[in-house]
């Protein structure tokens, strides 16, 4: 079987951008976020992208750089509250933005990677979210039609993982990257360090490798995105 591992963000990302393309990024805020692969992307100026992530960064780090390089036609997200530059893009209508509900846009990812086209829900029921959705009732309860997600391309961040792919996320970091990695027709993973194949507990996967296709290893900054201290106590 081929090698999974390559050298770099860039190698890892040979032949697989193209101009419009759908990406799927894994992370919660800076939390996770494959930061490597997204500077690979903004250096190799893939441009309209549509980007399916639950934040979009901030101004300087994250999917805020591929924002401020204009590389980013459209955002299909949750939270946006930081960051200045994809609200002056929206305000002025130069970003599509497509708003979903945390648990939605999960569940519309995790969907598109088991192969259920859609899905209904209550959430969102009576506001903007619903509107232009097939509502259906079910045991005397609205619920509205939300479509799987499948994308082009998958980029998400590990902790752990072996030379096929099956990997370990930590903690906060475990948000929405696994279902990222199983929602793109192809995903590429970055991870902290690769480990021999058997090194890792199979009870412990929390991803498994038959959804990872190209695999690097890392250097992470691991920015915090609010700091929040306490004076200690006397």
């Amino acid at each position: 079987m081929a090698s999974k591992i390559y050298d770099s963000a860039s190698a890892a990302l040979d032949g697989l951008l193209t101009d419009g393309m759908t990406l799927a990024a894994g992370g919660f805020g800076l939390c996770g976020i494959p930061e490597n692969l997204i500077a690979a992307i903004r250096d190799a100026g893939t441009k309209d992208l549509t980007v399916y992530s639950n934040n979009a960064g901030v101004d300087d780090f994250g999917l805020g750089v591929l924002l401020q390089t204009r590389q980013v036609k459209k955002m299909c997200s949750s939270y946006v509250g930081e960051n200045d530059e994809f609200m002056r893009q929206y305000l002025a209508g130069e970003l599509e933005i497509e708003f979903n509900p945390q648990g939605t846009l999960a569940e519309r990812m995790r969907a598109g990677g088991c192969g259920i086209p859609g899905f209904y829900t209550k959430t969102g029921v009576g506001t903007q979210v619903a509107e232009g959705k097939e509502h259906k009732d079910f045991d005397g309860e609205t619920y509205i039609l939300e479509r799987g997600i499948v994308a082009d391309l998958a980029i998400v961040k590990a902790w752990k993982a072996d030379e096929t792919g099956n990997c370990i996320f930590r903690k906060t970091a475990r948000n929405f990257n696994p279902p990222a990695a199983m929602c793109g027709k192809i995903c590429v993973m970055e991870v902290e360090e690769i480990v021999p194949n058997g090194t890792l507990d199979g009870d412990h996967i929390h991803l498994p490798g038959i959804y990872v296709h190209r695999l690097i290893q890392g250097q992470h900054e691991k920015r915090i995105e609010q700091r929040t201290t306490r004076k200690k106590e006397a």
